[in-house]
């Protein structure tokens, strides 16, 4: 009887996960539409990649698509167990690693880009055109790989032949062989956040100061730009949750597996995906011109009156 027990308990666990399986692939699905239509509206028109902070708005929609993307399949392998050559695993951690710091210091360059526009508005042109906006995307994705090539040297310097040919369950855990490897990836990522939250709150006192003694329309764009570090703020927050999560799973893990898989589901879906799709979905609604372009596309140009306003 209580095996019968046992294994109806287990079967309504794989039940359990199966569905949550399931509900991540329709979350990542509604996302990754959400996230294109904003790409496709971005790409419509001129003027918004012709000018800096739709570029880099951009940016961030391509790298949160790409995250998705690759944290989904990662998740599917995980839960069939599906191992892969090392060397595969070995790109998907690469691009996991890179991108997922490549949002965050593109967040930072886009509140610096709200804080020349407002404290110094006069040079806004000349720091802010086009023409600086790839070697600024370049030096984000430079300070990006720094965590990553530091694991990888480790790792090469590290591994066998022999390992790299190897069939494993793909995860960050294959390229640690000391623990203090965690501890130099998680160091050299909260000496970065703590860079992004030092620029954050400089700009945003910057930004209030001259909120305060501005007068009405500039008044009204100036608290406008500074809700919007406040959004960018908001954004940072949760990619440093994302970095404590790994350190709170361990900890889960050691106490009860069944709470690890309830609290890694949790965060999975909290801390990573939604702020992938929210956060610039509403950075997006605040924007007027980018929200009536994308009004327009999404309505497939269904009312016209919306063409004038795209045109200007």
């Amino acid at each position: 009887m209580a095996k019968n027990s046992s294994l109806v308990g287990g079967e309504s666990l794989m039940r359990s996960i199966n569905y949550r399986v399931i509900l991540v692939q329709i979350l990542v699905a509604v996302f990754l539409c959400i996230n294109f239509l904003l790409i496709t509206t971005f790409f419509m028109k001129d003027f918004f990649y012709k000018t800096m902070r739709y570029i880099l708005f951009a940016n961030t929609l391509l790298s949160d698509c790409l995250i998705l993307i690759i944290s989904n399949i990662l998740l599917i392998f995980d839960y069939f167990r599906a191992t892969m050559q090392i060397w595969l695993c070995l790109i998907f951690y690469i691009l996991s690693s890179v991108y997922i710091l490549v949002t965050s210091f593109t967040l930072m360059a886009m509140t610096l880009e709200r804080y020349v526009a407002i404290c110094l508005p006069l040079r806004h042109v000349e720091l802010c055109s086009t023409h600086r906006v790839l070697p600024c995307i370049l030096i984000i994705h430079s300070l990006s790989a720094i965590p990553c090539i530091v694991d990888l040297s480790i790792f090469f310097a590290s591994a066998t032949l022999n390992f790299h040919k190897q069939y494993r369950v793909c995860s960050v855990e294959v390229f640690t062989f000391q623990r203090w490897q965690g501890h130099i990836r998680s160091s050299i990522r909260q000496f970065y956040f703590l860079i992004m939250c030092v620029t954050i709150v400089f700009s945003y006192f910057k930004i209030m100061k001259v909120a305060k003694a501005a007068s009405g329309e500039n008044r009204k764009s100036t608290w406008k730009g500074l809700r919007t570090v406040i959004l960018h703020a908001f954004q940072l927050l949760l990619c440093l949750i994302q970095l404590w999560c790994p350190f709170i799973e361990a900890a889960v893990l050691q106490i009860d597996f069944m709470l690890y898989i309830n609290v890694r589901y949790f965060t999975y879906i909290t801390f990573y995906l939604a702020p992938r799709c929210l956060s610039p979905l509403i950075y997006g609604l605040r924007d007027d011109k980018f929200f009536l372009a994308l009004k327009y596309y999404a309505l497939c140009g269904l009312y016209k009156k919306y063409s004038f306003h795209l045109t200007n």
